[in-house]
């Protein structure tokens, strides 16, 4: 177990995955902010870090459930044409179910983000909270809706890293426990540099399409799809990390021109 954690692999999936967690829990703290602060100032703070670490325990018991139906897999259905043959299994169901899911939310996300900025913001500010219990509830259901992104997003990344799938569910976890603590201690300081800085929420989102159309390969090419004879392979993950690290590379960039810019015309 630790040799596999210590492999580059690993290591890349892990922080890979915990930059897109934390990019993901953005709007789960934008949501649990707004849900807060119709509380008391004294239990503000209080339910915040509640509801992250509800956010948390309800991705991890989501992750032993998903991770069993992805060991699913033995075929159930087998179509064989002449043009196309499939052996669909549990484990190319729920990977290709998941990647529609991926490219469906991030493309709906980045078009409310740009043509209604406040529209579930605003929907969320019309509804009072008398009691902590009440604001909990909500949060409970926040959270469950944040977190099929997230293990969508974390199976995506590890299946296929280590043939036991034990090991992947593992590197999940610890990534989730990580960015969900990173989150708490930093929640305020996050959500204002997200909102100073949107490109990087867009970048995640768009990293998550890259990741849905990740699954929809990785699907066709565990139920060895043949389209007209071609087998349909699976991406290498390291085209992905690279994609990601690239593209951060260039809004690291992009801060750093838009600082001195500032700077410049201050002065």
């Amino acid at each position: 177990m630790i040799d596999f954690l210590l492999t580059s692999d690993a290591i890349m999936a892990l922080l890979t995955l915990t930059f897109l967690e934390i990019i993901l829990g953005i709007d789960n703290i934008v949501f649990i902010s707004i849900a807060a602060n119709k509380l008391p100032e004294d239990q503000r703070a209080k339910v915040t870090n509640i509801g992250l670490l509800l956010a948390m325990a309800q991705r991890i018991i989501l992750l032993f459930f998903v991770s069993f139906l992805i060991g699913l897999k033995e075929p159930f259905y087998t179509i064989d044409k002449s043009w196309l043959q499939i052996a669909i299994s549990w484990q190319a169901l729920i990977l290709f179910t998941g990647g529609l899911f991926l490219i469906y939310k991030s493309t709906s996300e980045i078009h409310e983000k740009v043509e209604m900025p406040d529209h579930d913001e605003n929907s969320l500010k019309k509804k009072k909270f008398k009691t902590l219990s009440q604001a909990i509830v909500q949060i409970l259901i926040i959270d469950f809706i944040f977190s099929i992104d997230s293990i969508l997003t974390a199976v995506g990344m590890t299946n296929g890293l280590h043939p036991n799938h034990n090991y992947n569910l593992v590197l999940m976890i610890i990534a989730v426990v990580i960015s969900i603590f990173i989150m708490i201690g930093f929640a305020n300081p996050i959500r204002k540099f997200i909102e100073t800085h949107p490109s990087i929420q867009l970048l995640g989102l768009a990293f998550l399409i890259l990741i849905g159309f990740m699954l929809i390969t990785e699907a066709a090419h565990l139920s060895h799809t043949k389209l007209f004879g071609n087998e349909v392979g699976a991406i290498p993950k390291g085209y992905l990390y690279f994609a990601i690290a690239f593209s951060l590379f260039v809004e690291f960039l992009n801060f750093k021109i838009q600082k001195k810019n500032k700077n410049t015309n201050s002065v």
